[in-house]
């Protein structure tokens, strides 16, 4: 043990000494009745000696500053997520954030990390080994990476560190995993096979690109009939996931929808009531939602989840050539990455479109030598504008 001890640690001057945690060197010096440690920031043992060196020179000739002893890591955990909620941010968020940094936690205790300063690279890359082998998706680690990071930045900016020991973490987008999309006819067989309450909710999805959350959330003061609009806005608990509020219009499906839809409580959409039906008028579930569309699915043959309604909306939006500048007004989008993500080409459309393209009167039998090619999910007013579009945040 004390060999192994040994080759870990050693003093390399009158009052300086450097030992090993992981893979890195730390320094180690007695000062006013406790001890400083802190990491050289090397994996060499030589360099490790060559800067514990110089350091205890600076200490000997009094030009060093004792440096300040970092918090807790579960202290600043707890600081920021109290930062969260004062940000307004949903509940779903915390509790996603809360999540991944008792991960955190739960592998900083592992390996002896107390505090936030040790919440280095080495650190990030032993978690994202051991989510890998837990079978986390590359979207999923990326989100937990990304969620540590913010972490240590709120320390920076908060003055808790005086280095941001994640300063050169690259973070690399995952590839999008390829989403299912329905058809238009696909849509009408899975409507058509769903029973009351979720019937009506899947019709608002398909005909709207709307996400399931801004569903479960709509109340009757957002219905506006008269106008034909539904009004996406935050309330207490909830906000949208672009955090800003839209209207979008009803299709006229949507609108026969809700003037025949029974108002029970606020929610527009409300959960099967209990057999006692002491709980009439509870908000429905998302869940619930799910779980009754997937039986269909199944019995479809089809795969997908509630937001293909989005996916299958957009596409057969943009396919119908709606303008991209109002489908995204509808669709809450801001991102021109996010909206080419959402647009699923369906083979037999793109065969069609091929047929038509050679098929149409060829441009040289009238003697037209130049040939333009308009986008054909962007009508003709409205191309050579795109620089309108180029203005709005990047943001999902």
């Amino acid at each position: 043990m004390s060999e192994r001890k040994n080759k870990q640690s050693e003093e390399v001057g009158e009052i300086v000494s450097i030992f090993l945690r992981g893979r890195t060197w730390y320094i180690s010096y007695p000062y006013e009745r406790r001890t400083i440690r802190y990491s050289l920031k090397t994996r060499s043992k030589k360099e490790a000696r060559r800067r514990a060196m110089a350091k205890e020179r600076e200490i000997l000739d009094g030009e060093t500053e004792i440096p300040k002893q970092s918090p807790l890591l579960d202290d600043v955990i707890e600081s920021y997520m109290s930062h969260l909620v004062a940000e307004n941010r949903s509940k779903k968020t915390i509790d996603k954030y809360r999540f991944c940094l008792q991960r955190l936690q739960n592998l900083a205790t592992r390996r002896k990390v107390r505090r936030v300063s040790g919440v280095d690279l080495e650190l990030v890359d032993v978690f994202k080994r051991e989510r890998i082998e837990q079978g986390a998706a590359p979207k999923t680690l990326h989100n937990d990476v990304c969620t540590i990071k913010q972490l240590v930045n709120f320390a920076e900016r908060r003055e808790m560190i005086p280095k941001n020991p994640l300063r050169n973490l690259k973070m690399k987008m995952p590839k999008r995993t390829p989403q299912p999309c329905w058809r238009h006819d696909e849509v009408e067989r899975i409507i058509g096979a769903a029973k009351p309450p979720y019937q009506a909710i899947y019709r608002l999805l398909a005909d709207t690109g709307m996400r399931i959350g801004e569903a479960v959330w709509l109340t009757w003061n957002d219905i506006d009939l008269a106008a034909g609009l539904i009004y996406i806005r935050p309330k207490p608990g909830w906000k949208p996931k672009s955090g800003d509020q839209r209207s979008v219009p009803m299709s006229s499906a949507v609108e026969q929808l809700l003037r025949t839809q029974s108002r029970v409580g606020d929610w527009v959409f409300t959960a099967r009531p209990a057999p006692d039906k002491r709980k009439k008028g509870q908000q429905i579930y998302d869940r619930r939602a799910l779980e009754h569309l997937k039986r269909i699915l199944k019995g479809l043959g089809l795969q997908g989840h509630l937001h293909t309604f989005r996916h299958s909306f957009v596409s057969y939006a943009a396919i119908r050539g709606v303008p991209e500048r109002i489908l995204r007004k509808w669709i809450g989008h801001v991102d021109q990455q996010i909206l080419d993500w959402y647009f699923h080409l369906a083979d037999e459309q793109s065969k069609d479109a091929m047929n038509q393209l050679f098929d149409a009167p060829s441009d040289h039998a009238t003697g037209t030598d130049d040939v333009k090619f308009d986008n054909p999910t962007q009508p003709k007013e409205d191309q050579g504008n795109d620089s309108d579009l180029q203005d709005d945040d990047k943001q999902d």
